[in-house]
Protein backbone atom coordinates (compact mmCIF):
# COMPACT_ATOMS: atom_id res chain seq x y z
CA UNK A 1 0.00 0.00 0.00
CA UNK A 2 1.27 3.08 -0.86
CA UNK A 3 2.51 5.20 2.02
CA UNK A 4 1.67 8.98 1.82
CA UNK A 5 3.07 10.61 5.19
CA UNK A 6 5.98 12.33 5.30
CA UNK A 7 7.98 11.32 8.51
CA UNK A 8 10.82 13.18 10.51
CA UNK A 9 12.78 12.14 13.07
CA UNK A 10 15.53 11.01 15.57
CA UNK A 11 17.14 7.85 16.60
CA UNK A 12 19.68 7.76 19.82
CA UNK A 13 21.66 4.71 19.84
CA UNK A 14 23.77 4.05 23.12
CA UNK A 15 27.36 2.61 23.35
CA UNK A 16 29.09 1.58 26.21
CA UNK A 17 32.83 0.26 26.00
CA UNK A 18 32.02 -0.46 22.54
CA UNK A 19 32.89 1.45 19.12
CA UNK A 20 29.90 1.86 17.11
CA UNK A 21 32.01 3.50 14.45
CA UNK A 22 35.01 2.83 13.73
CA UNK A 23 37.71 4.65 11.61
CA UNK A 24 40.62 2.70 9.66
CA UNK A 25 43.10 3.55 12.53
CA UNK A 26 40.38 1.80 14.98
CA UNK A 27 39.46 4.95 16.93
CA UNK A 28 35.89 6.04 17.14
CA UNK A 29 35.07 8.55 13.94
CA UNK A 30 35.45 11.80 15.33
CA UNK A 31 35.17 14.90 13.10
CA UNK A 32 38.57 17.19 12.74
CA UNK A 33 37.19 19.35 15.72
CA UNK A 34 37.92 16.13 17.48
CA UNK A 35 33.59 15.33 17.68
CA UNK A 36 32.91 11.78 17.87
CA UNK A 37 30.28 10.63 15.35
CA UNK A 38 28.65 7.84 13.65
CA UNK A 39 28.20 7.60 9.66
CA UNK A 40 24.89 7.19 8.30
CA UNK A 41 26.41 3.70 6.85
CA UNK A 42 27.30 2.73 9.93
CA UNK A 43 23.58 3.17 11.20
CA UNK A 44 22.18 0.98 8.12
CA UNK A 45 24.39 -1.59 8.08
CA UNK A 46 22.66 -2.90 11.36
CA UNK A 47 19.36 -2.35 9.69
CA UNK A 48 20.04 -4.03 6.71
CA UNK A 49 21.97 -6.98 8.17
CA UNK A 50 18.97 -7.35 10.33
CA UNK A 51 16.01 -7.84 6.93
CA UNK A 52 18.78 -9.63 5.43
CA UNK A 53 19.14 -11.90 8.12
CA UNK A 54 14.99 -12.16 7.97
CA UNK A 55 14.97 -13.23 4.64
CA UNK A 56 14.34 -9.82 3.09
CA UNK A 57 15.87 -8.74 -0.49
CA UNK A 58 19.26 -6.78 0.59
CA UNK A 59 21.22 -5.75 -2.02
CA UNK A 60 23.70 -3.52 -0.44
CA UNK A 61 25.31 -5.71 1.52
CA UNK A 62 28.55 -7.76 1.24
CA UNK A 63 28.16 -11.46 1.05
CA UNK A 64 30.38 -13.84 -0.19
CA UNK A 65 30.66 -16.51 -2.82
CA UNK A 66 33.59 -19.29 -3.34
CA UNK A 67 35.31 -20.37 -7.33
CA UNK A 68 37.78 -21.48 -7.81
CA UNK A 69 40.91 -19.46 -6.59
CA UNK A 70 38.92 -19.28 -2.87
CA UNK A 71 36.44 -17.74 -0.90
CA UNK A 72 35.79 -13.77 -2.45
CA UNK A 73 33.51 -10.39 -1.65
CA UNK A 74 30.01 -10.77 -4.35
CA UNK A 75 30.61 -7.84 -7.04
CA UNK A 76 27.26 -5.34 -7.28
CA UNK A 77 26.68 -7.34 -10.53
CA UNK A 78 27.38 -10.93 -8.85
CA UNK A 79 24.98 -9.73 -5.82
CA UNK A 80 22.43 -8.40 -8.12
CA UNK A 81 22.47 -11.98 -9.91
CA UNK A 82 22.41 -13.87 -6.65
CA UNK A 83 19.50 -11.62 -4.95
CA UNK A 84 17.07 -11.40 -8.25
CA UNK A 85 17.97 -14.46 -9.66
CA UNK A 86 18.38 -13.32 -13.04
CA UNK A 87 21.40 -12.05 -15.72
CA UNK A 88 22.53 -8.65 -16.00
CA UNK A 89 22.88 -7.69 -19.76
CA UNK A 90 23.72 -5.31 -21.01
CA UNK A 91 20.78 -4.94 -23.29
CA UNK A 92 18.42 -5.45 -19.86
CA UNK A 93 15.66 -2.95 -20.00
CA UNK A 94 16.28 -0.03 -17.10
CA UNK A 95 12.92 -0.37 -16.32
CA UNK A 96 13.30 -4.24 -15.43
CA UNK A 97 16.30 -3.55 -13.56
CA UNK A 98 14.75 -0.92 -11.82
CA UNK A 99 12.11 -3.03 -10.94
CA UNK A 100 14.00 -5.93 -9.61
CA UNK A 101 15.91 -2.95 -7.35
CA UNK A 102 12.78 -1.40 -6.04
CA UNK A 103 11.84 -4.68 -5.05
CA UNK A 104 14.54 -5.09 -1.73
CA UNK A 105 13.72 -3.34 0.70
CA UNK A 106 17.16 -1.69 1.57
CA UNK A 107 17.17 -0.02 -2.07
CA UNK A 108 12.72 1.11 -1.38
CA UNK A 109 14.35 2.49 2.01
CA UNK A 110 17.88 3.86 1.27
CA UNK A 111 18.00 4.01 -2.45
CA UNK A 112 20.40 3.38 -4.67
CA UNK A 113 23.34 4.30 -6.83
CA UNK A 114 23.70 1.32 -9.76
CA UNK A 115 26.94 1.85 -11.86
CA UNK A 116 27.45 -1.25 -14.21
CA UNK A 117 28.09 -1.84 -17.32
CA UNK A 118 25.10 -0.85 -19.59
CA UNK A 119 23.22 0.24 -16.84
CA UNK A 120 24.15 3.49 -15.00
CA UNK A 121 20.74 4.46 -11.98
CA UNK A 122 20.71 6.80 -9.46
CA UNK A 123 18.05 6.36 -7.04
CA UNK A 124 17.77 9.05 -4.42
CA UNK A 125 16.22 7.38 -1.45
CA UNK A 126 12.44 8.07 0.32
CA UNK A 127 14.92 7.58 3.91
CA UNK A 128 17.67 9.94 4.48
CA UNK A 129 19.89 10.04 7.39
CA UNK A 130 22.48 12.53 8.91
CA UNK A 131 25.45 11.85 10.67
CA UNK A 132 25.37 10.48 14.27
CA UNK A 133 26.88 12.66 15.89
CA UNK A 134 27.97 12.21 19.96
CA UNK A 135 25.88 14.54 22.20
CA UNK A 136 27.47 12.94 25.95
CA UNK A 137 30.09 15.37 26.85
CA UNK A 138 31.85 13.30 28.79
CA UNK A 139 32.79 10.71 26.77
CA UNK A 140 36.64 9.06 27.08
CA UNK A 141 38.00 7.04 24.32
CA UNK A 142 39.86 3.85 25.95
CA UNK A 143 42.52 1.61 24.56
CA UNK A 144 42.53 -1.64 25.77
CA UNK A 145 45.76 -4.17 25.50
CA UNK A 146 45.20 -7.38 23.79
CA UNK A 147 47.17 -10.94 24.07
CA UNK A 148 47.06 -12.64 20.65
CA UNK A 149 46.97 -15.94 21.39
CA UNK A 150 49.91 -16.66 18.38
CA UNK A 151 53.49 -15.51 17.82
CA UNK A 152 54.14 -12.93 14.72
CA UNK A 153 55.53 -15.25 12.09
CA UNK A 154 57.18 -12.52 10.29
CA UNK A 155 59.42 -12.04 13.27
CA UNK A 156 61.65 -15.27 13.74
CA UNK A 157 63.60 -14.61 16.93
CA UNK A 158 59.59 -13.64 18.55
CA UNK A 159 59.84 -16.06 21.63
CA UNK A 160 56.54 -14.44 22.55
CA UNK A 161 52.65 -14.17 21.62
CA UNK A 162 52.27 -11.02 20.05
CA UNK A 163 50.18 -7.80 21.42
CA UNK A 164 46.86 -6.06 19.52
CA UNK A 165 44.82 -3.41 21.22
CA UNK A 166 40.91 -3.02 20.94
CA UNK A 167 39.66 0.71 21.46
CA UNK A 168 36.14 1.35 22.38
CA UNK A 169 34.33 4.20 24.10
CA UNK A 170 33.50 4.04 27.71
CA UNK A 171 30.00 5.72 26.86
CA UNK A 172 28.72 7.63 24.38
CA UNK A 173 25.40 8.65 22.79
CA UNK A 174 25.02 8.89 18.74
CA UNK A 175 21.94 11.02 17.38
CA UNK A 176 20.75 10.42 14.31
CA UNK A 177 18.46 12.90 12.07
CA UNK A 178 15.92 11.45 9.74
CA UNK A 179 13.30 12.14 7.07
CA UNK A 180 11.13 10.38 4.58
CA UNK A 181 9.95 11.95 1.44
CA UNK A 182 7.25 8.60 0.17
CA UNK A 183 6.67 11.04 -2.79
CA UNK A 184 10.14 10.99 -3.78
CA UNK A 185 9.75 7.59 -6.38
CA UNK A 186 6.52 8.96 -7.86
CA UNK A 187 8.32 9.42 -11.14
CA UNK A 188 8.92 5.64 -11.61
CA UNK A 189 5.31 4.73 -10.82
CA UNK A 190 4.07 5.38 -14.49
CA UNK A 191 7.22 3.67 -15.55
CA UNK A 192 7.94 0.57 -14.01
CA UNK A 193 4.67 -1.63 -14.40
CA UNK A 194 2.60 -2.60 -10.84
CA UNK A 195 5.12 -0.09 -8.84
CA UNK A 196 3.31 1.84 -6.79
CA UNK A 197 5.89 4.15 -5.57
CA UNK A 198 7.15 4.05 -1.96
CA UNK A 199 4.99 1.86 0.57
CA UNK A 200 3.55 1.26 4.00
CA UNK A 201 5.16 -1.66 4.32
CA UNK A 202 8.63 -0.17 3.78
CA UNK A 203 8.15 2.15 5.95
CA UNK A 204 7.04 -0.16 9.09
CA UNK A 205 10.13 -2.28 8.20
CA UNK A 206 12.33 1.05 8.63
CA UNK A 207 10.95 1.77 11.78
CA UNK A 208 11.79 -1.68 13.09
CA UNK A 209 15.01 -1.27 12.02
CA UNK A 210 15.00 1.70 14.07
CA UNK A 211 14.12 0.13 16.96
CA UNK A 212 16.09 -2.55 16.91
CA UNK A 213 18.26 -2.84 14.56
CA UNK A 214 21.83 -1.88 16.89
CA UNK A 215 19.72 -3.60 19.89
CA UNK A 216 19.87 -7.01 17.69
CA UNK A 217 23.87 -6.61 15.89
CA UNK A 218 26.16 -8.12 18.18
CA UNK A 219 29.70 -7.76 16.66
CA UNK A 220 32.50 -7.93 19.31
CA UNK A 221 33.20 -3.71 19.00
CA UNK A 222 29.37 -3.17 18.67
CA UNK A 223 28.04 -5.38 21.93
CA UNK A 224 27.43 -2.87 24.55
CA UNK A 225 25.65 -0.41 21.33
CA UNK A 226 21.68 -0.30 21.77
CA UNK A 227 18.88 1.71 20.65
CA UNK A 228 17.87 3.89 23.50
CA UNK A 229 14.97 6.01 22.33
CA UNK A 230 13.45 7.27 18.73
CA UNK A 231 11.20 10.33 18.06
CA UNK A 232 8.74 9.38 14.73
CA UNK A 233 6.58 12.26 13.75
CA UNK A 234 4.51 11.61 11.17
CA UNK A 235 2.56 14.26 9.18
CA UNK A 236 -0.98 14.05 8.06
CA UNK A 237 -1.54 12.46 3.92
CA UNK A 238 -0.75 15.04 1.45
CA UNK A 239 0.91 17.58 4.31
CA UNK A 240 4.08 19.14 2.16
CA UNK A 241 5.36 20.90 5.91
CA UNK A 242 8.93 20.63 6.02
CA UNK A 243 10.86 20.42 9.52
CA UNK A 244 14.09 20.97 10.27
CA UNK A 245 16.72 19.60 11.52
CA UNK A 246 15.75 18.00 14.73
CA UNK A 247 18.83 16.92 16.20
CA UNK A 248 19.34 20.87 17.97
CA UNK A 249 15.62 20.50 19.83
CA UNK A 250 17.50 17.50 21.97
CA UNK A 251 19.62 17.71 24.97
CA UNK A 252 21.44 14.85 26.92
CA UNK A 253 22.47 14.72 30.23
CA UNK A 254 23.23 12.29 32.92
CA UNK A 255 21.21 11.71 36.72
CA UNK A 256 23.32 9.11 38.10
CA UNK A 257 22.67 6.36 35.59
CA UNK A 258 19.51 7.47 34.31
CA UNK A 259 19.90 9.29 30.68
CA UNK A 260 17.90 12.07 30.73
CA UNK A 261 16.60 13.43 27.44
CA UNK A 262 15.06 16.86 27.24
CA UNK A 263 12.67 17.63 24.59
CA UNK A 264 11.53 21.05 25.52
CA UNK A 265 12.87 22.75 22.75
CA UNK A 266 10.44 20.56 20.32
CA UNK A 267 7.35 21.93 22.04
CA UNK A 268 8.75 25.66 20.28
CA UNK A 269 9.21 24.25 17.41
CA UNK A 270 5.54 22.18 17.31
CA UNK A 271 3.69 24.68 17.50
CA UNK A 272 -0.04 24.89 16.69
CA UNK A 273 -0.04 25.79 13.33
CA UNK A 274 2.62 23.17 12.65
CA UNK A 275 0.80 20.37 14.61
CA UNK A 276 -1.90 20.92 12.56
CA UNK A 277 -0.45 19.02 9.71
CA UNK A 278 1.13 16.37 12.35
CA UNK A 279 -0.75 12.85 12.40
CA UNK A 280 0.59 12.06 15.48
CA UNK A 281 4.28 11.48 17.33
CA UNK A 282 5.71 8.59 18.40
CA UNK A 283 8.67 8.41 21.34
CA UNK A 284 9.95 4.84 21.95
CA UNK A 285 12.80 4.51 24.84
CA UNK A 286 14.52 2.26 26.98
CA UNK A 287 12.61 2.83 30.18
CA UNK A 288 15.56 1.21 32.45
CA UNK A 289 17.89 3.51 31.40
CA UNK A 290 16.39 6.10 30.05
CA UNK A 291 13.62 9.15 30.68
CA UNK A 292 12.12 11.46 28.17
CA UNK A 293 11.52 14.70 30.09
CA UNK A 294 9.95 18.16 28.92
CA UNK A 295 7.38 17.34 25.73
CA UNK A 296 3.87 18.62 26.63
CA UNK A 297 2.26 17.77 23.33
CA UNK A 298 -1.12 15.55 23.42
CA UNK A 299 -0.23 13.82 20.24
CA UNK A 300 2.98 12.61 21.55
CA UNK A 301 2.84 8.69 22.60
CA UNK A 302 5.49 7.23 24.60
CA UNK A 303 6.39 3.51 24.41
CA UNK A 304 8.42 0.77 25.67
CA UNK A 305 10.92 0.75 22.81
CA UNK A 306 11.30 -3.56 23.49
CA UNK A 307 7.81 -4.34 24.21
CA UNK A 308 6.28 -1.44 21.50
CA UNK A 309 3.69 -1.39 24.88
CA UNK A 310 2.71 2.29 25.73
CA UNK A 311 4.08 3.59 29.04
Amino acid sequence: MKFKNRVFGLVGISAKMANWNADFSGRPKSTSNNEIFGSDKAFKYPIKYLWDQEGEKVLYIKSFKEDKNGIKPRSLKERYEYVFDTKLEKKKKDKDVLKNLFSAIDVINFGATFAEEGQNLSITGAVQIGQGMNIYTDTNVEIQDILSPFRNPKDADAEASSLGTKIVVDEAHYLYPFSINPYVYDEYINIIDGFEGYTKEAYEKYKDGCLRGATAFASNSKFGCDNAYAIFILLKEGSKLALPNLVSFITLKKEGDKVIIDCSSLNDLLSESILKEVENIEIYYNPYEVEIKGLSINKAKFMNIFTREVI
